[in-house]
């Protein structure tokens, strides 16, 4: 390797303990997306976790907040270290940072800490981003290493470009650059026209209640989110995309978010401009219309259900696997259904189903901001045992207190009728403890300020515990179960009037509800049925799918020649059959060509098939690593081939179409000059409660 190929390599070091992942793969479209810029995230370890240098070079940035540095180093790339996902809105409260702007620093140098506990308990991510920001004008290519990492560990090599080799590169964005600045707006060029822009199609200075910005955003809080016109917003020059999140309008701006910002003031002489430390929860404005509030209360539920359910689905996967090989296990007579070890295997793949209400309670809590130590306990109360034997059908029937029309009240409380659902279902469900950990809310706040704090440690919990439980066993509860259980009936006897219709449909659109995050309303559902009837015909049209999205994605990396899609495509295609096809989609599917769009053909086929052979799902994960979770615990049957055959055919009708029709090698060209299709990010993280 020459002098000079050596002066451009840039090595990267983890900045904390935990895994490394590939971009892809970090919960944040913006940065997943490679919008800014190439490098990877780290899982860090919890705890409070030393934050190191991931590179050798001098500070340029400091947040205010404290949640991200930007870094240039003498290669003259120009690196952002993210410390997770929208901690901008935690006011600096988990971070203890020791570095200031101007500081020179070697990469493995300490910079502070980051208490993941305080970011968990607040609802955010953790995961650590590093980005090169500059990438498409100074990096030549980049090789990391993913896994577990030790802080401080070499995890990679950025490659700066040949300055020799640079110029013609640098001279069309500049004078894009310097052409668009030149552009006249109303009499405004450059960073004044781009925030001119935004604020005459976000509905004006009057629709602006406050406005702040963190590392990559500008965002708002509008009063009514319904005059901005998301798609001008998004096509106004200087402006990356749109997105919604906690009651925000965000617009992504990329480094030059400060200048764009502070633009954006200068046109609202009624915002004094709060930086990254304005506190926003009081600027949210509530609906006024019935229809508003249908709308909030939706983006709401959808915001807690997410957050609830994100950190367990690992978990209900793997359930779900290891229920099949079990299944696997008795069927080839490896294990026998009356022995110790199937009894033990059995509750290891079993407990989560049945403690759900216990483990959502814990996350809801901490969710929605209440104690999730109680609403834990509450969910144990739940589908405590005698609470599960008074809400069993014995041979003599329910045990009946009293019955108003098809209502059966088969127990009392102080007297009072109290209607559990047959079989416990309260045991499988996750949306009765949902709403307890919001009236722990509710709840909480009342206690605190009645009770003196000599007695709260003890009585406080005491209190809530009861009250919460008593409401939902009495009137939230049964309210709750009575519409789930009817959404639930609704979707079964659509999949029951014709199962193949019904696969062509879902299968064809299902994908669509995970780009705005509604998929997430349809994952507890899915739940619920596999705990209460150990199968689901919905989540064997859902894997056939994600097996078509990964189909879509395997295509562009057999067909395509630049060799920074190809590293993107191979890992999301893999992804996707594993069950996962958020990088799949946002990476490439996206925005490339039609992907999308022939991949959910494929999809649509696939959803033929698997009504078509009646196929049913008895785990959780889906795709071909969830192939165990086909298999019929109570013997092999048609669904295991059925899942087969329609897995196949999905795979080769999306990548069919998707290779002669899905996309052109010119979009990829425009891809590699970081000129690619814009891409609506939907609502990912909606509106908390």
């Amino acid at each position: 390797m020459s002098d000079d190929a050596h002066d451009r390599q840039m090595r990267i070091v983890a900045p904390a303990t935990g895994e490394a992942i590939e971009l892809a793969d970090v919960p944040d479209p913006v940065f997943s997306a490679g919008t800014m810029g190439e490098g990877l995230g780290i899982r860090p370890t919890t705890g409070t976790v030393q934050v190191l240098a991931p590179v050798d070079g001098t500070v340029v940035m400091v947040a205010g907040t404290g949640h991200a540095l930007g870094f240039s180093t003498p290669q003259g790339l120009e690196v952002l270290l993210h410390l997770g996902v929208d901690t901008v809105e935690l006011e600096g409260k988990p971070f203890d940072l020791g570095v200031a702007a101007g500081q020179t620093v070697s990469a493995g140098q300490p910079l502070g800490t980051m208490n993941l506990d305080a970011i968990t308990e607040a609802g955010k991510d953790t995961t650590i981003i590093f980005a090169i920001t500059n990438t498409a004008q100074r990096l030549s290519g980049i090789d990391v290493t993913t896994g577990p990492v030790q802080a401080g560990d070499a995890i990679g090599l950025a490659m700066a470009a040949d300055p020799s080799q640079q110029s013609e590169a640098d001279s069309a964005p500049a004078a894009a650059d310097e052409a668009a600045r030149d552009a006249p707006d109303d009499g405004l060029t450059g960073f004044d026209a781009t925030a001119h822009g935004i604020i005459k199609n976000i509905g004006g200075p009057d629709n602006v209640s406050s406005v702040i910005h963190c590392i990559t955003r500008v965002r708002f809080y509008l009063k009514d989110q319904s005059l901005a016109d998301d798609a001008a917003v998004a096509d106004t020059e200087g402006v990356i995309d749109v997105a919604k999140a906690g009651g925000q309008y965000q617009v992504v701006i990329g480094p030059e978010v400060e200048d764009v910002y502070d633009a954006v003031v200068k046109q609202l002489p009624h915002i004094a401009g709060e930086g990254q430390d304005a506190p926003p929860v009081q600027l949210v404005e509530r609906p006024t219309t019935a229809w508003g509030w249908v709308k909030f209360g939706f983006s709401s539920l959808i915001g807690v259900i997410t957050g609830s359910m994100i950190p367990i689905v690992g978990v209900l996967a793997a359930s779900g696997i290891l229920k099949g090989l079990l299944a696997l296990l008795v069927q080839f007579k490896v294990v026998a259904e009356a022995s110790d070890t199937y009894r033990f295997i059995d509750a290891m793949s079993s407990s989560m189903f049945f403690f759900l209400p216990i483990i959502v309670g814990f996350t809801a809590a901490r969710r929605l901001g209440s104690n999730p130590i109680v609403v834990a306990i509450i969910g144990g109360v739940l589908c405590y045992p005698s609470v599960v034997t008074m809400a069993t059908t014995d041979d003599e029937g329910y045990h009946i207190v009293a019955q108003v029309g098809r209502t059966v009240f088969n127990a009392d409380f102080f007297g009072i009728p109290v209607a559990l659902p047959e079989g416990n279902a309260y045991a499988y469900s996750i949306f009765p403890i949902i709403v307890a950990a919001w009236l722990a809310t509710k709840v909480e706040p009342r206690l605190k300020k009645a009770l003196p704090a000599v007695i709260r440690p003890i009585f406080g919990p005491l209190i809530e515990i009861f009250v919460v439980s008593a409401l939902i066993l009495l009137v939230f509860g049964p309210i709750v179960m009575f519409i789930s259980g009817g959404i639930a009936a609704a979707i079964n006897a659509v999949l029951g009037f014709n199962y193949t219709l019904a696969g062509l449909l879902i299968g064809g659109f299902y994908q669509c509800l995970v780009i705005f995050g509604l998929h997430w309303a349809v994952i507890p559902i899915i739940s619920s049925q596999l705990a209460t009837d150990g199968s689901s015909h919905l989540n064997a049209i859902v894997s056939a799918t994600m097996i078509a999205q990964g189909g879509g994605a395997l295509a562009v990396w057999l067909k395509i020649k630049n060799a920074r899609i190809r590293s993107m495509a191979a890992p999301a295609a893999i992804s996707a059959f594993c069950g996962v096809t958020e990088p799949a989609m946002y990476g490439l599917n996206l925005k490339y060509g039609r992907i999308f769009i022939t991949a959910s053909i494929g999809g649509a086929a696939g959803g033929l098939l698997t009504g078509l052979f009646n196929v049913n799902m008895y785990g959780f994960t889906g795709a071909f690593a969830g192939f165990p979770s086909f298999v019929n615990p109570d013997g092999m049957d048609s669904s295991f081939t059925g899942f087969w055959i329609a897995s196949m055919v999905t795979l080769v009708v999306s990548f069919a179409c998707t290779y002669f029709f899905g996309f052109k090698q010119s979009d990829f060209e425009e891809g590699q000059s970081h000129e690619v299709k814009k891409v609506r990010l939907g609502r990912r993280d909606p509106v908390g409660a």
